[in-house]
Protein backbone atom coordinates (compact mmCIF):
# COMPACT_ATOMS: atom_id res chain seq x y z
CA UNK A 1 0.00 0.00 0.00
CA UNK A 2 1.29 3.45 -0.91
CA UNK A 3 0.96 6.02 1.89
CA UNK A 4 1.68 9.74 2.11
CA UNK A 5 2.93 10.70 5.58
CA UNK A 6 3.23 14.32 6.66
CA UNK A 7 5.07 15.43 9.79
CA UNK A 8 7.52 12.53 9.46
CA UNK A 9 10.32 14.34 11.32
CA UNK A 10 8.27 15.11 14.43
CA UNK A 11 8.06 13.22 17.73
CA UNK A 12 5.04 11.15 16.66
CA UNK A 13 5.72 11.24 12.93
CA UNK A 14 9.20 9.75 13.15
CA UNK A 15 7.83 6.82 15.16
CA UNK A 16 5.01 6.30 12.65
CA UNK A 17 7.56 6.42 9.82
CA UNK A 18 9.71 3.72 11.42
CA UNK A 19 6.68 1.51 11.97
CA UNK A 20 5.48 1.89 8.39
CA UNK A 21 8.94 1.02 7.08
CA UNK A 22 8.94 -2.04 9.34
CA UNK A 23 5.57 -3.07 7.86
CA UNK A 24 6.96 -2.69 4.31
CA UNK A 25 4.53 -0.03 3.13
CA UNK A 26 5.46 2.04 0.09
CA UNK A 27 5.98 5.53 1.49
CA UNK A 28 5.97 9.11 0.36
CA UNK A 29 7.04 11.55 3.06
CA UNK A 30 6.62 15.29 2.93
CA UNK A 31 9.65 17.07 4.40
CA UNK A 32 10.85 20.67 4.58
CA UNK A 33 14.47 19.87 3.77
CA UNK A 34 16.15 17.38 1.44
CA UNK A 35 18.45 16.17 4.22
CA UNK A 36 16.03 13.54 5.54
CA UNK A 37 17.26 10.44 3.75
CA UNK A 38 15.99 6.89 3.67
CA UNK A 39 16.26 4.53 0.73
CA UNK A 40 12.87 3.01 1.57
CA UNK A 41 10.93 6.24 1.19
CA UNK A 42 10.17 8.74 -1.54
CA UNK A 43 10.84 12.27 -0.28
CA UNK A 44 8.88 15.29 -1.42
CA UNK A 45 10.04 18.72 -0.24
CA UNK A 46 7.14 20.84 0.98
CA UNK A 47 8.34 24.21 2.24
CA UNK A 48 5.06 25.14 3.91
CA UNK A 49 1.58 23.74 4.47
CA UNK A 50 -1.24 26.15 3.76
CA UNK A 51 -4.14 26.74 1.40
CA UNK A 52 -1.78 27.18 -1.59
CA UNK A 53 0.41 24.07 -1.23
CA UNK A 54 0.53 21.91 -4.35
CA UNK A 55 0.46 18.24 -3.33
CA UNK A 56 0.12 16.81 -6.84
CA UNK A 57 3.35 14.80 -7.06
CA UNK A 58 3.09 13.60 -3.46
CA UNK A 59 -0.34 12.05 -3.94
CA UNK A 60 0.29 10.12 -7.14
CA UNK A 61 -1.01 6.54 -6.70
CA UNK A 62 -1.37 6.96 -2.91
CA UNK A 63 -4.20 5.06 -1.25
CA UNK A 64 -3.87 6.55 2.25
CA UNK A 65 -2.78 9.88 3.72
CA UNK A 66 -1.63 10.09 7.35
CA UNK A 67 -1.62 13.79 8.20
CA UNK A 68 0.45 14.57 11.28
CA UNK A 69 2.02 17.88 10.26
CA UNK A 70 0.56 20.81 12.14
CA UNK A 71 1.33 24.09 13.84
CA UNK A 72 1.67 22.74 17.35
CA UNK A 73 0.18 24.20 20.51
CA UNK A 74 2.54 26.89 21.78
CA UNK A 75 2.72 28.09 25.37
CA UNK A 76 2.77 31.91 25.66
CA UNK A 77 2.30 32.34 21.90
CA UNK A 78 3.72 35.74 20.90
CA UNK A 79 2.13 35.89 17.44
CA UNK A 80 0.14 39.02 16.68
CA UNK A 81 -2.79 36.85 15.56
CA UNK A 82 -2.36 33.28 16.88
CA UNK A 83 -5.71 32.10 15.51
CA UNK A 84 -4.77 33.21 11.99
CA UNK A 85 -1.44 31.36 12.23
CA UNK A 86 -3.03 28.16 13.54
CA UNK A 87 -5.83 28.26 10.97
CA UNK A 88 -3.39 28.78 8.11
CA UNK A 89 -1.72 25.42 8.73
CA UNK A 90 -4.13 23.32 10.78
CA UNK A 91 -7.39 24.25 9.07
CA UNK A 92 -6.73 25.60 5.59
CA UNK A 93 -3.57 23.55 5.02
CA UNK A 94 -5.29 20.35 6.10
CA UNK A 95 -8.40 20.91 4.00
CA UNK A 96 -6.35 21.86 0.95
CA UNK A 97 -4.45 18.57 1.26
CA UNK A 98 -7.67 16.61 1.78
CA UNK A 99 -9.38 18.09 -1.29
CA UNK A 100 -6.38 17.30 -3.47
CA UNK A 101 -6.19 13.81 -1.96
CA UNK A 102 -9.82 13.14 -2.82
CA UNK A 103 -9.27 14.40 -6.38
CA UNK A 104 -6.22 12.11 -6.69
CA UNK A 105 -8.27 9.06 -5.70
CA UNK A 106 -6.96 8.59 -2.15
CA UNK A 107 -9.23 6.13 -0.35
CA UNK A 108 -8.61 7.12 3.28
CA UNK A 109 -7.39 10.28 5.05
CA UNK A 110 -6.20 9.82 8.66
CA UNK A 111 -6.09 13.09 10.57
CA UNK A 112 -4.27 13.36 13.89
CA UNK A 113 -6.25 15.98 15.74
CA UNK A 114 -6.06 16.86 19.46
CA UNK A 115 -8.01 16.25 22.65
CA UNK A 116 -8.27 20.05 22.87
CA UNK A 117 -11.12 19.69 20.37
CA UNK A 118 -13.05 17.98 23.18
CA UNK A 119 -12.10 20.51 25.87
CA UNK A 120 -9.45 21.62 28.34
CA UNK A 121 -10.41 19.56 31.39
CA UNK A 122 -12.99 17.13 32.73
CA UNK A 123 -14.76 16.61 36.02
CA UNK A 124 -13.41 13.69 38.08
CA UNK A 125 -14.51 10.37 36.50
CA UNK A 126 -16.51 12.15 33.78
CA UNK A 127 -14.35 11.50 30.71
CA UNK A 128 -14.64 13.02 27.28
CA UNK A 129 -16.42 10.92 24.67
CA UNK A 130 -15.78 11.18 20.92
CA UNK A 131 -19.26 12.46 20.11
CA UNK A 132 -19.43 15.17 22.79
CA UNK A 133 -20.52 18.55 21.44
CA UNK A 134 -18.00 21.30 22.16
CA UNK A 135 -16.49 24.25 20.29
CA UNK A 136 -13.00 25.16 21.58
CA UNK A 137 -12.00 28.73 22.39
CA UNK A 138 -8.27 28.00 22.43
CA UNK A 139 -6.81 29.00 18.99
CA UNK A 140 -5.00 25.70 18.51
CA UNK A 141 -8.00 23.62 19.55
CA UNK A 142 -10.36 25.70 17.41
CA UNK A 143 -8.16 25.29 14.32
CA UNK A 144 -8.18 21.51 14.78
CA UNK A 145 -11.95 21.51 15.37
CA UNK A 146 -12.53 23.48 12.18
CA UNK A 147 -10.31 21.06 10.27
CA UNK A 148 -12.39 18.14 11.55
CA UNK A 149 -15.63 19.81 10.46
CA UNK A 150 -14.20 20.53 7.02
CA UNK A 151 -12.88 17.00 6.61
CA UNK A 152 -16.27 15.47 7.35
CA UNK A 153 -17.81 17.70 4.69
CA UNK A 154 -15.18 16.65 2.15
CA UNK A 155 -15.85 12.99 3.02
CA UNK A 156 -19.57 13.46 2.38
CA UNK A 157 -18.99 15.26 -0.91
CA UNK A 158 -16.29 12.99 -2.35
CA UNK A 159 -16.62 9.57 -0.75
CA UNK A 160 -13.05 9.64 0.56
CA UNK A 161 -12.98 8.01 3.99
CA UNK A 162 -11.84 10.21 6.87
CA UNK A 163 -10.54 8.96 10.22
CA UNK A 164 -9.97 11.40 13.08
CA UNK A 165 -7.81 10.53 16.10
CA UNK A 166 -7.70 12.85 19.13
CA UNK A 167 -4.74 12.06 21.42
CA UNK A 168 -4.26 13.52 24.88
CA UNK A 169 -0.71 14.12 26.14
CA UNK A 170 1.68 11.83 24.24
CA UNK A 171 4.83 10.63 26.00
CA UNK A 172 7.65 8.28 25.16
CA UNK A 173 11.41 8.22 24.54
CA UNK A 174 12.46 11.65 23.33
CA UNK A 175 9.39 13.46 24.67
CA UNK A 176 9.81 17.22 25.10
CA UNK A 177 8.00 20.00 26.93
CA UNK A 178 6.52 19.75 30.40
CA UNK A 179 6.96 15.98 30.58
CA UNK A 180 10.73 16.10 30.23
CA UNK A 181 10.82 19.06 32.65
CA UNK A 182 9.15 16.89 35.28
CA UNK A 183 11.74 14.17 34.77
CA UNK A 184 14.54 16.72 35.11
CA UNK A 185 13.24 17.93 38.46
CA UNK A 186 12.72 14.38 39.71
CA UNK A 187 16.17 13.32 38.56
CA UNK A 188 17.73 16.21 40.48
CA UNK A 189 15.90 15.19 43.64
CA UNK A 190 14.18 18.58 43.95
CA UNK A 191 11.24 18.44 46.42
CA UNK A 192 7.96 19.02 44.55
CA UNK A 193 4.66 20.04 46.21
CA UNK A 194 2.72 17.40 44.29
CA UNK A 195 2.42 14.54 46.75
CA UNK A 196 -1.32 14.83 47.42
CA UNK A 197 -2.92 15.41 44.00
CA UNK A 198 -6.02 13.26 43.54
CA UNK A 199 -6.82 14.08 39.93
CA UNK A 200 -7.16 11.71 36.96
CA UNK A 201 -5.26 12.20 33.69
CA UNK A 202 -5.44 10.15 30.51
CA UNK A 203 -2.09 9.78 28.80
CA UNK A 204 -1.06 7.86 25.71
CA UNK A 205 2.35 6.38 25.10
CA UNK A 206 3.97 6.93 21.74
CA UNK A 207 3.95 3.19 21.05
CA UNK A 208 0.22 2.89 21.76
CA UNK A 209 -0.65 5.88 19.59
CA UNK A 210 1.42 4.56 16.69
CA UNK A 211 -0.27 1.17 17.01
CA UNK A 212 -3.71 2.79 16.76
CA UNK A 213 -2.71 4.91 13.76
CA UNK A 214 -1.44 1.82 11.94
CA UNK A 215 -4.63 -0.05 12.85
CA UNK A 216 -6.69 2.71 11.23
CA UNK A 217 -4.87 2.42 7.89
CA UNK A 218 -7.10 -0.36 6.61
CA UNK A 219 -9.56 -1.34 9.35
CA UNK A 220 -13.03 -1.30 7.74
CA UNK A 221 -14.71 -0.02 10.92
CA UNK A 222 -12.48 3.05 11.11
CA UNK A 223 -14.03 4.75 8.07
CA UNK A 224 -15.56 8.16 8.84
CA UNK A 225 -15.17 7.76 12.61
CA UNK A 226 -13.63 9.84 15.39
CA UNK A 227 -11.55 7.99 17.97
CA UNK A 228 -10.15 8.95 21.34
CA UNK A 229 -7.01 7.17 22.49
CA UNK A 230 -5.18 6.59 25.76
CA UNK A 231 -3.24 3.94 27.66
CA UNK A 232 -6.61 2.98 29.20
CA UNK A 233 -5.26 3.55 32.71
CA UNK A 234 -5.89 7.04 34.04
CA UNK A 235 -3.52 8.15 36.81
CA UNK A 236 -3.04 11.10 39.11
CA UNK A 237 -0.14 13.52 38.84
CA UNK A 238 1.17 12.14 42.14
CA UNK A 239 1.03 8.56 40.81
CA UNK A 240 2.71 9.60 37.56
CA UNK A 241 5.63 11.22 39.39
CA UNK A 242 5.92 8.29 41.79
CA UNK A 243 6.08 5.80 38.91
CA UNK A 244 8.78 7.83 37.16
CA UNK A 245 11.06 7.98 40.20
CA UNK A 246 11.60 4.19 40.12
CA UNK A 247 13.28 3.82 36.68
CA UNK A 248 15.03 7.16 37.19
CA UNK A 249 16.52 5.85 40.42
CA UNK A 250 15.56 9.16 42.00
CA UNK A 251 14.41 9.79 45.57
CA UNK A 252 10.69 10.29 46.03
CA UNK A 253 10.47 13.84 47.34
CA UNK A 254 6.84 14.78 46.86
CA UNK A 255 5.45 17.09 49.51
CA UNK A 256 1.79 16.40 50.42
CA UNK A 257 0.46 19.91 49.81
CA UNK A 258 -3.35 19.96 49.21
CA UNK A 259 -4.26 20.65 45.61
CA UNK A 260 -6.70 23.40 46.63
CA UNK A 261 -3.86 25.32 48.27
CA UNK A 262 -1.71 25.01 45.16
CA UNK A 263 -4.55 26.13 42.89
CA UNK A 264 -5.16 29.18 45.10
CA UNK A 265 -1.48 30.10 44.98
CA UNK A 266 -1.43 29.63 41.19
CA UNK A 267 -4.36 32.02 40.78
CA UNK A 268 -2.54 34.66 42.82
CA UNK A 269 0.48 34.27 40.54
CA UNK A 270 -1.55 34.21 37.32
CA UNK A 271 -0.52 30.61 36.59
CA UNK A 272 -3.95 28.97 36.47
CA UNK A 273 -3.27 27.26 33.13
CA UNK A 274 -0.11 25.61 34.43
CA UNK A 275 -1.87 24.57 37.64
CA UNK A 276 -4.81 23.11 35.71
CA UNK A 277 -2.51 20.79 33.78
CA UNK A 278 -0.86 19.57 36.99
CA UNK A 279 -3.81 19.56 39.35
CA UNK A 280 -6.93 19.16 37.20
CA UNK A 281 -8.41 16.10 35.55
CA UNK A 282 -8.54 15.28 31.85
CA UNK A 283 -9.92 11.85 31.05
CA UNK A 284 -11.00 10.25 27.80
CA UNK A 285 -13.34 7.32 27.24
CA UNK A 286 -11.83 4.94 24.68
CA UNK A 287 -14.60 2.33 24.85
CA UNK A 288 -15.71 3.17 21.29
CA UNK A 289 -12.14 2.82 20.02
CA UNK A 290 -11.78 -0.59 21.64
CA UNK A 291 -15.17 -1.86 20.50
CA UNK A 292 -15.20 -0.57 16.92
CA UNK A 293 -11.61 -1.56 16.14
CA UNK A 294 -11.27 -4.57 18.44
CA UNK A 295 -8.24 -2.72 19.77
CA UNK A 296 -6.60 -2.53 23.16
CA UNK A 297 -3.42 -0.58 23.96
CA UNK A 298 -0.62 -3.15 23.55
CA UNK A 299 1.68 -1.45 26.07
CA UNK A 300 0.95 -0.73 29.74
CA UNK A 301 1.48 2.56 31.52
CA UNK A 302 4.20 1.08 33.73
CA UNK A 303 6.31 -0.32 30.90
CA UNK A 304 5.83 2.81 28.78
CA UNK A 305 6.85 5.14 31.62
CA UNK A 306 9.85 2.94 32.36
CA UNK A 307 10.94 3.05 28.71
CA UNK A 308 10.54 6.84 28.65
CA UNK A 309 12.45 7.40 31.89
CA UNK A 310 15.31 5.06 30.99
CA UNK A 311 15.76 6.81 27.64
CA UNK A 312 15.83 10.19 29.41
CA UNK A 313 18.36 8.92 31.95
CA UNK A 314 20.62 7.54 29.20
CA UNK A 315 20.48 10.84 27.30
CA UNK A 316 21.14 12.83 30.46
CA UNK A 317 24.42 11.01 31.16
Amino acid sequence: MKILLTGATGFVGSAVLNKLIELKHQLVIAVREKSLSNSETQRIVVKSIDSETDWGESLRECEVVIHLAARAHIMDDSSEDPLFEFRSVNRFGTLNLARQAAQAGVKRFIFISSIKVSGEHTFFNSPFKPDDSYIPTDPYGLSKYEAEVGLRKIAQETGMEVVVIRPPLVYGPGVKGNFVSMMKWLNKGVPLPLGAINNKRSLVSLDNLVDLIVTCIDHPNAANETFLVSDDNDISTTTLLTKLTVPLGAPKRLLPIPGAWLMFAAKLLGKQDVAQRLLGSLQVDISKTKARLDWVPPFTVDESLKKTALFFKKEAL
